[in-house]
This record gives C-alpha cells, structure tokens and sequence, in this order.
C-alpha cells in the first residue's frame, strides 16, 4: 500500500463521523451496547471491538491500522509512551528465568528495565556489542528468549545487521524485538528484514510537535493478540484518544518532516566534519561512519539525529558550547519541529552517574525544521569558541 493511502485515507470511514476531514476525538472511557447478543458478540473479539477505551478506542483504534500498514505488519499496538511500548514488548516476550540478549547500550530506561524490574524475577541480561552478529550468537543461552536490538541507537548510533541479526534468532528459537524510533518506518522497516516486534516512539518523530506521549508496538497479530490480553489489558498502559489524535496529526508531514531533517542533517554533518573543534562525528549517513555501507543497505535515511565528540579536555568547553548556541534548545527528547542540543557534560557530576559510559564530550544533536544555513551559523560560532 502507498504511504499516500496510509497517511491520509487508511481507515478513515468519514462516513460514520459526518465526513470530518480529521477524524474526531471519541473521548469516552465506556462504549453502550443495544442487545444482549451485541455485547456478547464484542466479547469474543475484545481487540477489535468498543467495549471500554482500556482496551480499543476508535481514535487510537485509526493510528493502530496506520501505524501497521507503516510497519509492514498485521497489528500495532498504542501505548501511553515509548517506554511503555518498549516494556510491554519486552515483558511479552519473557518468563521468570528466562535470559535476554541485549545491544550494549540501550536507552537509559530499557535498562533500567531490564537489570532493576526484570532482575527480580530472575531474568538475566547479557549486553554484547551487537554490530557483530557473532557476539550476539555466541551470547545465546538454552534459556535465551529474547534478542533486543536498537538500530541505530539513540547515542553513539551502532547499527545492527538486521538481517544477520533475525536470521541467528530464529535459528536458536529466540524472538526478536527492536527500537526503530530513530530510523521512523519511512527510513527503516525492520519487520521486512524478519524482526519479530517493532517498537516506536510516538511521542518523537511520529507525533513531531513535541506536544504528545505515546509508544506503539507493530508485529504479527498473533504476538500481539497476546500482549493485549495481558500486558496491555493488565497493566492499563494504554495511549489516550487525545494523544492518538495528536500522532495522527504528525503522521500526515512525517514524511515530509523527516526527509527536511535527513536532508539538513546531511548538510550540517558535512561542515562539522570538517571543523577543527570536531574530534568526531557519529552518524550513518556520512561516509566517515564505520558502518556507512550497513547504513545505506539497510536504512533509507539517517534522519535529524546525530552526536560529535568535541575536541577538548574541559567539562567547562562542552558546558560554554551548549549554552552559545542561540537556535538549539537544551532537552532531552527529540523528533519535533525544533533543533535541540544535549551535552553529556550535563550528565556528570551528578549523583549515580559517576560511571557513566560514554565521554564527558559527547554531544548529541537533533536537526528540526528551521532554515539549515541559520543552524550552521549558530553551530559554527560556537564551536569557534573552544580553544
């Protein structure tokens, strides 16, 4: 199905709610039935039908079906945040005892995740450093039943071979789960290279105005079907029908949105490349990348995200570069219309981060809408001012 279809036609039936161009927000928590027989019938297919906004409601019910059709899978999922999405997928996935294979840095909350909530119930973790397909083999146990990739992460932006990666699960058995949020479904569709469990963050990218939560888990429905009887019935997690129409409303420029990001981040990695300030650069898209032929096989963009490695041995310059520029606000989420800058100098010095793992001068970058030659000028004045 075109993207065209999916964005602005797919599973919109203006006919029921008086031709409305934007579908409305069904702000109701309980859903009446005319018969006896009706509500019987509604039962037997708790995930399809209206019985209670707990479990589906017909806003959420429209980003589901084009959530899917994006993903390229039968049935999606809608949470009230990416984690959220992130934990139900994972908890579907698992058994007291069971072990995890896990990239070896996933996003902070993953984590957390995985080591504190899961540890109670002895649920292992091994963490490999999954750009090699061979350490994530190697990492399999008898007990191993899941594989938890993020590609590209959030960071530093490892890759992982998705293919190599689905292929050596489903020989041991084991389901895949991935965070594709940064590579958004128009740059990577991981369900087409045999990911099990797709995860993405509504509240970035898909949303794009940073003004809604949301996480949407996208797979084949007999996985699904199952995560809705119980981690999402359960645990009450779901997305509410205002930020369901809030994402819509994202979906319709998504394309549009992350293909501008992509394209000025393009142009912006280049010229920091090139600057003496610069020690690094960590993004797929430019050739300097170490897995920039990976990135191009597999992924159909690089988007707006993007870190460098500044040239200096002082928290101070990292601190005096992130408070100069003048067009980035300083946050840590990303994905809306607005450019953003994120200074792991931030990180340190504070209690519990003591060990944190990567360097004091790691910045990350998000590239959103605004004019690319004003966001080189701002970049450049202050990259200008470490000595």
């Amino acid at each position: 199905m075109d993207h065209n279809d999916i964005l602005f036609h797919l599973a919109e039936d203006r006919a029921s709610y008086q031709q409305a161009i934007t579908p409305p927000i069904v702000q109701t928590s309980n859903f009446a039935f005319p018969t006896v027989d009706a509500f019987r019938k509604a039962l037997v297919s708790k995930m399809d039908a209206h019985i209670y906004t707990r479990g589906n409601n017909p806003t959420v019910e429209i980003l589901r079906r084009k959530m899917a059709a994006l993903c390229g899978t039968e049935e999606a999922l809608a949470f009230a945040s990416g984690s959220g999405a992130v934990a139900a997928a994972i908890l579907s996935c698992v058994n007291a005892g069971d072990h995890i294979v896990c990239i070896q840095r996933p996003y902070a909350f993953t984590k957390v995740l995985i080591d504190e909530f899961l540890g109670r119930f002895g649920i292992t973790c091994t963490y490999v450093d999954a750009r090699n397909p061979a350490n994530i083999a190697a990492a399999f146990r008898e007990n191993t039943k899941l594989l938890y990739l993020e590609s590209p992460n959030s960071l530093t932006f490892d890759l992982q071979d998705l293919r190599a990666c689905a292929d050596v699960a489903r020989d041991h058995g084991v389901l895949t789960c991935i965070d594709n949020s940064c590579a958004t479904p128009f740059f990577q569709r991981a369900a087409d290279f045999g990911i099990d469990l797709v995860v993405h963050s509504g509240t970035k990218y898909l949303s794009g105005h940073s003004d809604a939560m949301g996480g949407i888990v996208c797979g084949p429905r007999h996985l699904l079907k199952k995560m809705f009887a119980h981690e999402f019935m359960a645990l009450g997690g779901l997305m509410s029908p205002r930020d369901a129409s809030l994402i819509l409303r994202g979906l319709r420029t998504l394309h549009l949105r992350v293909q501008r990001s992509n394209e000025s981040a393009i142009f912006l990695t280049k010229r920091l490349h090139q600057h003496p300030a610069v020690h690094e650069l960590y993004y797929p898209y430019h050739p300097s990348f170490p897995q920039f032929e990976l990135a191009q096989k597999q992924m159909k963009g690089g988007g707006g995200l993007f870190s460098i490695l500044l040239r200096t041995d002082k928290i101070a310059e990292v601190d005096h570069f992130a408070e100069s520029l003048n067009c980035f606000a300083m946050a840590v989420s990303w994905g809306g219309h607005e450019s953003l800058v994120l200074p792991l100098s931030g990180f340190y010095q504070v209690p519990g981060q003591e060990d944190h793992p990567l360097p004091f001068q790691l910045v990350r970058i998000y590239i959103g809408l605004e004019d690319p030659d004003w966001l080189w000028a701002d970049l450049k004045q202050a990259l200008d001012g470490i000595t």
